[in-house]
């Protein structure tokens, strides 16, 4: 257990290495908040507490739409409730790996309120061979998305979005959303198969740091399920993604999704940890 130096505070931009080395203890686990540093730079560590012991800083909670814990025992969960219980709500998810989530949110819950959705159990799984070197089917069509394509691409984000998360990404206006489909698109990092002039099949890498790419948003439309294209689709994004972006390709899913969950294991996928979402 860490013995906590003053409890949990806001980092600085001096804390910047010490936190992307934190985040380094468990580089598959904490793709999405070394991402997050490594895009924001020193000025990034601002949304995030951390927990000190007499060695430096040990642990660190990001705290922006979404709460992430990385390396949190007890003691630094204890600290960060303290810190986030007294500022109003401004979160939309708490994940992570799930005994630091659900420790998070055991001490949140009575004064943050009942969540829209709480998933336990999320296996965290990962890759590193690529499809090709093994012989698996890889579809020729799946490519990065264009520029030019964000509003063939909106729909099936937003699609997605609404049936993993269970409301729409946007009320009334769709530029914020727009800006952030938009941002993966330009970065390319979202993948797409498109049939006759539509989206089929999507997938994003939403985070990549420390020689890890974490994909995310995948979705295949619902008159193409159960048709197989699913498998090779997603052979082609991990060998994209293992040729220009990271040695090991993650994600984590549902562990009621055992449709997902049999696809990502046919492409090579095996469970290496344990995610929990909390949606508010």
């Amino acid at each position: 257990m860490l013995r906590i130096m003053h409890g949990a505070r806001v980092l600085g931009r001096d804390d910047y290495p010490a936190a992307l080395d934190v985040c380094d203890l468990d580089p598959l686990t904490n793709v999405f908040v070394a991402a997050r540093l490594l895009e924001g730079g020193a000025y990034a560590t601002s949304s995030a507490l951390g927990v000190d012991d007499a060695d430096g800083l040990r642990s660190l909670c990001w705290m922006s739409a979404n709460v992430v814990p990385v390396n949190a025992d007890d003691a630094a969960l204890d600290a960060y409730a303290e810190r986030l219980r007294r500022h109003q709500r401004r979160t939309s998810s708490l994940f992570g790996d799930a005994d630091q989530v659900l420790g998070l949110w055991d001490r949140l819950q009575r004064h943050w309120g009942p969540p829209r959705s709480l998933r336990r159990r999320q296996p965290m799984m990962a890759v590193s061979t690529a499809p090709l070197a093994d012989g698996r089917e890889v579809d020729p069509r799946v490519r990065p998305a264009r520029p030019d394509e964000v509003d063939l691409v909106l729909p099936a984000s937003a699609h997605m979005f609404t049936e993993e998360i269970g409301y729409r990404p946007y009320v009334g206006s769709d530029r914020d959303y727009r800006r952030l489909v938009s941002a993966l698109i330009g970065a390319g990092q979202t993948f797409v198969l498109v049939e006759r002039g539509r989206v089929v099949f999507k997938a994003d890498v939403g985070s990549v740091a420390s020689g890890v790419a974490q994909i995310q948003g995948v979705w295949v439309a619902p008159d193409r399920r159960g048709q197989g294209i699913a498998i090779p689709a997603m052979n082609a994004v991990v060998q994209q993604v293992l040729d220009f972006y990271a040695h090991t390709v993650t994600l984590y899913v549902n562990d009621y999704n055992e449709a997902a969950v049999r696809t990502y294991t046919s492409v090579g996928f095996r469970q290496v940890g344990e995610f929990a979402t909390v949606i508010l």
